[in-house]
């Protein structure tokens, strides 16, 4: 007589296995997910509880590649599957409707998923290996923005703008309550920040510090006479005299522990009496929600292959400490500044 197993309980151990096994597949099924987007399916099931026969004759798929596909959304959660007829569940919706899923796949998909097959190599050469998939030999990510694909570019700012621009007037606020007479921001990007101050306070002058290559391409877009412009590069050239307040937004996660030291080294060497430091940073150690910790640590994998190599998101422990090496002292700590848990710390 045969015997088959049945499922009483599932001990840990096995438990731990199937955990495992997701890991191991998940590559295949990040870009199961990416197909079903371009391919329509996901849409079409969130508008239609549907047959496979339905997405075949909707989606213009063949029979293989919808089966295949429903097959392993099915057995990830991605979609529910009631009789014959398939619809998106919650997990699969937020890919379509949650803004936060949408930008973080796409800057999975389009900046970091082909360079992190280089990961082992960039953590050994401390050199942002994948980067070279797309261009030359370059240093960081930063300085080739300008030579990235279009759809990468697009993935790349649609990422960094996302969640520190939601912050900007509430740090503002803070930072214009002793009414400086300028903000130096360093790190501006594309300038948006900037924009922000101008129409934030009438009387503001603000200060725009980045590579070279930045300031020119934000140069094109941003005129106003109360709008100055500084291109250098933060770990090699001389800062200017720094008064009123500097804020770093995002910034200090881009370089590396000995690096940060020496950034805030020099703008504390560059500053007049009475300035005031403000950080702004979505610490790893100050996060709410379990899936934003998840995010951020991962999003250091992505500075390892693709940006420099040597750089992480900070725990605010850590991002204090190295503010201390640098000489600079905490003033003030302000939490929960905007819809993503950032912290912006007053130092001085």
């Amino acid at each position: 007589m045969k015997y088959r197993r049945i499922k009483r309980h599932v001990s840990p151990h096995i438990k731990a296995l199937a955990d495992a096994q997701k890991i191991a597949f998940a590559p295949l099924t990040f870009q199961a997910v990416a197909t079903m987007l371009k391919f329509g399916i996901l849409e079409f099931l969130d508008e239609n509880s549907s047959t496979v026969e339905q997405v075949i004759e909707n989606c213009g798929v063949s029979k293989y590649t919808a089966e295949t596909l429903l097959e392993v959304a099915y057995t990830c959660g991605i979609v529910v599957k009631t009789e014959n007829r398939y619809s998106t569940s919650l997990v699969g919706a937020a890919f379509l409707h949650n803004e936060m899923t949408r930008v973080n796949f796409n800057f999975t998909n389009d900046v970091c998923y082909l360079g992190a097959s280089e990961l082992a190599n960039s953590f050994e050469k401390a050199e942002p290996v994948g980067l070279r998939k797309f261009v030359g030999d370059y240093e960081t990510i930063y300085n080739a923005l300008h030579l990235l694909p279009k759809s990468m570019q697009k993935s790349w700012f649609e990422f960094d703008h996302f969640y520190s621009d939601r912050c900007f007037e509430e740090v503002l606020k803070i930072i214009c309550e002793n009414s400086p007479s300028q903000i130096f921001d360093i790190g501006g990007n594309t300038g948006k920040f900037e924009c922000a101050c101008l129409e934030f306070d009438k009387k503001l002058k603000v200060n725009m510090i980045d590579l070279p290559e930045n300031i020119e391409e934000a140069k094109k877009h941003l005129k106003n006479e109360r709008l100055n412009f500084f291109g250098l590069n933060i770990l090699k050239d001389n800062l200017p005299e720094l008064s009123g307040a500097v804020f770093m937004s995002q910034f200090l996660d881009c370089f590396s522990e000995e690096q940060v030291v020496t950034i805030l080294s020099n703008v504390k060497n560059s500053m007049q009496d009475g300035t005031k430091v403000f950080i702004l940073e979505p610490f790893t150690d100050k996060q709410l929600f379990d899936g934003a910790t998840y995010s951020l640590v991962h999003i250091s994998l992505y500075f390892t292959c693709m940006a420099n190599g040597n750089s992480k998101m900070y725990s605010e422990k850590r991002m204090i400490e190295m503010a201390h090496k640098a000489g600079l002292k905490i003033h003030k700590k302000h939490e929960n500044i905007g819809v993503h848990d950032y912290t912006l710390l007053e130092l001085c």
